[in-house]
């Protein structure tokens, strides 16, 4: 009786290992997949580096704007202190940071940030959708606050992976830091007044000007810009009118004389 309880509970511990390791293999290529895919439209060179367990993890931790030896240090914290009952703290620390570095690929796959609580429950499929979207990468994303220094910023500088505004020089565009300089003082300069052109009618083509002259040739006088200036003194007043005609008519002439009568 107990032999045969005892080989029906190592069928049972033996289903659930095998049932383990399929479900560990296949969340093992899935998540390889997808960080390809991601890694892809990174620009990350080289295929390969998203089925290497661990590394692969450093190169989103990297792409997030995140020191990739962060990794490391939350394995060898986990499996070093987990004796002593502080292992966790790395464990929760790693998960943290993990959800941060998803919140900055988010950002640069054109993903709010609300779509890091996706990540922290059901990071698979957060993974799944940023890798077979439609999203685009965008690098010049503000940089982090502790991007360039501190513990958690990326320094280092990879074959094959595009270095983040973290660990490269500015670049100039959208989210670039840019440093404030105080405008140079300058003199005081009056707007251009801009010059009257009247507009242009419609089918009316305004007359051509005169062509210049030909080498050689008499140059035609330039008609006068200025008004001719007027006469110093006045004018003379006109002479006196003529006499005025007589009122009365002239009396007419004598009849003529008889020549039968005797003068008088």
């Amino acid at each position: 009786m107990d032999s045969y309880y005892d080989s029906g509970y190592l069928a049972a511990i033996a289903g659930i290992v095998i049932f383990s390791i399929i479900i560990g293999l296949a969340g093992y290529v899935l998540g390889s997949l997808f960080y390809m895919k991601i890694f892809q439209k990174a620009g990350v060179q080289g295929a390969w580096r998203a089925w290497v367990p661990v590394y692969n993890v450093m190169i989103f931790f990297k792409l997030g704007d995140l020191s990739p030896w962060l990794v490391l240090y939350g394995i060898a914290g986990t499996a070093l202190l987990g004796w002593i009952g502080v292992g966790y703290v790395f464990s929760v620390a790693l998960a943290v940071l993990s959800a941060i570095a998803a919140w900055r690929v988010g950002l640069k796959l054109q993903k709010d940030a609300v779509w890091v609580i996706l990540y922290v429950f059901l990071s698979i499929v957060w993974l799944g959708i940023n890798a077979f979207d439609k999203s685009r990468w965008n690098p010049n994303i503000q940089p982090a606050s502790w991007a360039g220094n501190g513990f958690l910023g990326d320094r280092t500088v990879w074959d094959g992976i595009p270095a983040q505004p973290s660990a490269a020089a500015p670049q100039a565009g959208y989210g670039a830091p840019q440093g404030y300089a105080p405008p140079a003082p300058q003199g005081y300069a009056p707007p251009a007044q801009p010059g009257y052109a009247p507009p242009a009618q419609p089918g009316y083509a305004p007359p051509a000007g005169p062509a210049a002259p030909a080498t050689g040739a008499p140059v035609p006088p330039v008609p006068p810009t200025t008004p001719p200036a007027p006469p110093a003194t006045p004018p003379a007043p006109p002479t006196a009118p003529p006499a005025a005609p007589p009122t009365t008519p002239p009396a007419p002439p004598a009849p003529p004389s008889d020549p039968t009568q005797p003068p008088a």
